[in-house]
């Protein structure tokens, strides 16, 4: 067998998005919202997953929203690579989010909390060990709660170094999951056993795909490791050269090969305005 990697546009949707996926993604909230513990019962997949056209693969992340039964709204966003702005992108999707709910004649007291659930193919927070960081509003001192109406849920997959053996909890598992699951050829015992897990590994079995579905998963794939190449190699002959020309000639390589203005950014640090100019 071979399944998908679901840290890809495609897949992460087509996984978690679909029609089919409420039992999927109720049980992986839970383990990575509330490690486990079953208190989302019910929710509502917002704009289902379909088959994209085959068009320029121009986004490094995919997203997708749901509703619980008590309101909250829920972001759950792949990110595969580290451009510019991205941490500046996650607060206002949510902010965003937030503030949409109110229509002119409504009143604050309507707005219901917003949760974003961010995973990261790279690290975040290196000062922090722990896979699952959760951010709140607080005052700075004291800590005391402003409010919850936000939440920032960052889940940063390097970080997670467990192999089968030492998976213990649920969570574990589907981080198990998101890390590996293109890289198996059999659906580990010990996540089989996992009914909701199971059934994510039927969906994103190659075998099922149709024509079209497999050559977007491998245009998305193969999209992807250009630009963490890319982004690599610049980092690289950008440390060695170490000069302004060594830069501008990395920018002006990168550009010409049609990588993206956010990934030339994310390379040599220039702005847009400098890269146009």
């Amino acid at each position: 067998m071979e399944f998908l990697d679901v840290r890809t546009d495609y897949a992460f949707k087509k996984v978690f998005g679909s029609e089919h996926s409420k039992g999927i993604l109720i049980d992986f909230l839970n383990a990575i919202i509330y490690a486990g513990q079953q208190q989302i019962i019910d929710l509502t997949i917002v704009d289902p997953y379909q088959i994209p056209l085959i068009k320029g693969m121009k986004d490094s992340y995919v997203d997708v929203k749901a509703i619980l039964a008590n309101n909250t709204k829920v972001i759950i966003e792949m990110q595969v690579l580290h451009v510019e702005g991205f941490e500046q992108r996650i607060l206002y999707n949510a902010a965003k989010l937030y503030s949409t709910q109110l229509k002119r004649s409504d009143e604050y007291g309507g707005l219901e909390p917003i949760i974003a659930v961010t995973i990261t193919d790279f690290p975040m927070f290196a000062e922090l060990p722990k896979v699952i960081s959760y951010w709140h509003l607080r005052e700075k001192e004291s800590l005391l709660k402003y409010s919850d109406d936000i939440e920032l849920i960052f889940v940063e997959l390097p970080k997670f170094t467990k192999t089968l053996e030492e998976l213990e909890t649920l969570t574990d598992k589907w981080i198990y999951f998101l890390r590996n699951a293109g890289k198996l050829d059999i659906v580990p015992k010990t996540l089989s056993v996992e009914p909701h897990l199971a059934e994510a590994f039927q969906i994103a079995n190659i075998a099922g795909l149709s024509e079209e579905e497999h050559e977007i998963q491998f245009k998305q794939r193969d999209f992807i490791w250009l630009q963490q190449g890319s982004i690599r190699k610049a980092k690289k002959e950008g440390l060695e050269i170490g000069r302004l020309e060594g830069k501008l000639e990395v920018a002006r390589n990168l550009l010409k090969q049609g990588i993206s203005l956010e990934i030339v950014i994310a390379c040599t640090g220039f702005t847009e305005a400098q890269l146009k100019e």
